[in-house]
């Protein structure tokens, strides 16, 4: 009993505060995900520059006008998603999500705040990011400066409970079905045989 109960704990994490591998993941899954999109509006303001200018356009990553344009549309990217839903792109996929440090849910002022502050934990080689790694509560400098936190938002339990609900459904629906012969529902067996099944049973 006492094993089935450890593994119920192990797998609802729902409300905790996440951890630094899950957050740096989900970090490196929008980092990739907001450069590929990025490229790609690179490549359709190219084209569309081509075919009406007849000229072909060509970006630097070196020049200050796409490294300008670049912080902005991060700031976008994830501002955006902490302000409206609370989770980037990487941080659903991860199962986590920002809230408030009192746990509640951010507002959207917290995520744009969140958002223009974040930068500064790359400042003095990414100190801010330390109080992820030692911090009780994961919190980086952008956390603390925000008033939020990062926790567990998926709940394994209860969606292995709904899986196991869908499974037994079927057989359910089975053994409903075999115990009924007709319309009218299950039928008694007819009399006679009753009665020859209580006359064997006597002897």
């Amino acid at each position: 009993m006492s094993t089935r109960v450890a593994q119920a704990e192990l797998v609802s994490y729902q409300g905790r505060y996440a951890g630094s591998v899950s957050r740096f993941t989900a970090y490196a899954i929008d980092l990739t995900v907001s450069s590929v999109i990025f490229s790609l509006g690179l490549a359709a303001i190219s084209y569309v520059a081509q075919v009406v200018s007849g000229h072909s356009v060509s970006w630097n990553r070196s020049n200050i006008v796409v490294v300008i344009c670049f912080a902005v549309w991060e700031f976008i990217y994830f501002g955006y998603s902490w302000a409206v839903s609370g989770k980037s792109f990487g941080m659903a996929v991860l199962g986590i999500c920002v809230v408030r440090a009192d746990g509640t849910a951010v507002h959207p002022r917290e995520g744009i705040v969140r958002a223009l502050v974040f930068p500064l934990s790359f400042l003095f080689f990414g100190l801010g990011f330390l109080g992820i790694l030692v911090q009780r509560e994961h919190r980086a400098v952008y956390d603390l400066i925000a008033g939020t936190a990062v926790v567990y938002a998926w709940d394994a339990r209860a969606a292995r409970l709904r899986f196991l609900a869908r499974q037994a459904e079927p057989i359910i629906d089975a053994a409903s079905t075999s115990g009924k012969s007709g319309p009218g529902g299950p039928q008694l067996p007819e009399p006679s045989s009753m009665g020859d099944a209580q006359s064997a049973a006597e002897q």
